[in-house]
């Protein structure tokens, strides 16, 4: 079988002001989860888990934080002489294209170019903010079968959730409403921040339509009234954790007496760039209870 031709472009340049502190000195695809992973090793590990080697980092906000963990791309076996990882920036100069970016819509607008350079087959669009486990060799392969100019990753949340998503309603696998961040959702299947587009036609189309917002302003309603928009249906754990409450919850889901996730699994294991801190400390005194201990914690 050959192997399309994928890029997997990683959307991390967003300010992350839901979650306050956190992000106040660094990226949110930085911010820590559970002890020394970053949010973005879980994007990164199932580029890694699905074959894939060809990656591209939206960076803006707070680009060091990211960069310093990033570094060549080695635990996600990015560091390749050819391909492997490449880390996208803002950029002055007289091209309209420079600046910087006002979207996810419009960070995919401003790189064009260098993906019409690229020439893939596919163009894997993700978030960096969500916990979750997904081939995307897979999304790809299904999606090139279909015909479709864009396939949504979708999922359900809880309905009191649904309107800090793209909404949307799936006929036959075919996606046959989509509304973008609703005020009375009409249901509780969301799409959980991953796409796969038909890149020449995408590309072209955001050239015609307003590209300064998100995807989900403009030209994912637009491929949806087209129908050239299908679903790929997450059924596993997904947990988006965009604020201060859901970041709290998916810890304490981790010291739950069945976890729904495990970022140790054998079959498709989170890695991360390793450290240099000490084993963890708890003395004699200490109390530890439904608690994960990281390296340089002393209790």
């Amino acid at each position: 079988m050959v192997q399309p031709r994928v890029l997997v472009v990683v959307l991390a340049g967003g300010e992350g002001g839901r979650l306050e502190l956190l992000t106040d000195e660094r990226a949110k695809p930085a911010v820590p989860y559970a002890g020394h992973y970053r949010l973005i090793d879980i994007a990164l590990s199932n580029v890694l888990h699905s074959g894939l080697s060809d990656v591209w980092i939206v960076e803006q906000t707070h680009p060091f934080s990211l960069q310093r963990h990033l570094s060549n791309g080695r635990p996600w076996d990015l560091d390749r002489t050819t391909g492997g990882l490449r880390l996208l920036h803002p950029r002055q100069g007289d091209d309209p294209r420079a600046g910087f970016q006002q979207g996810t819509a419009d960070a995919l607008w401003r790189y064009a170019g260098l993906i019409r350079d690229f020439a893939p087959d596919a163009l894997v669009v993700v978030s960096a903010d969500a916990v979750y486990r997904l081939d995307y060799d897979d999304v790809v392969r299904r999606h090139l079968d279909s015909g479709a100019t864009v396939t949504m990753v979708t999922t359900r949340v809880g309905s009191e959730d649904a309107s800090r998503y793209g909404v949307v309603q799936v006929s036959g696998g075919r996606i046959t409403d989509y509304v973008y961040k609703p005020d009375r959702p009409k249901g509780d299947l969301v799409t959980n921040e991953v796409f796969v587009f038909d890149p020449e036609p995408t590309l072209a189309l955001l050239d015609e339509l307003p590209h300064d917002g998100d995807l989900g302003d403009d030209l994912l309603p637009r491929l949806v009234t087209e129908g050239k928009a299908r679903e790929h249906r997450l059924d596993g754990y997904w947990r988006d954790l965009g604020t201060v409450d859901a970041y709290w919850q998916a810890h304490m889901e981790l010291v739950a007496d069945d976890p729904p996730f495990d970022p140790g699994d054998p079959e498709w294991p989170l890695r991360t760039q390793g450290g240099t801190s000490p084993a963890a400390m708890v003395r004699r005194e200490a109390v530890v209870e439904d608690a994960l201990l990281s390296g340089g914690c002393d209790v």
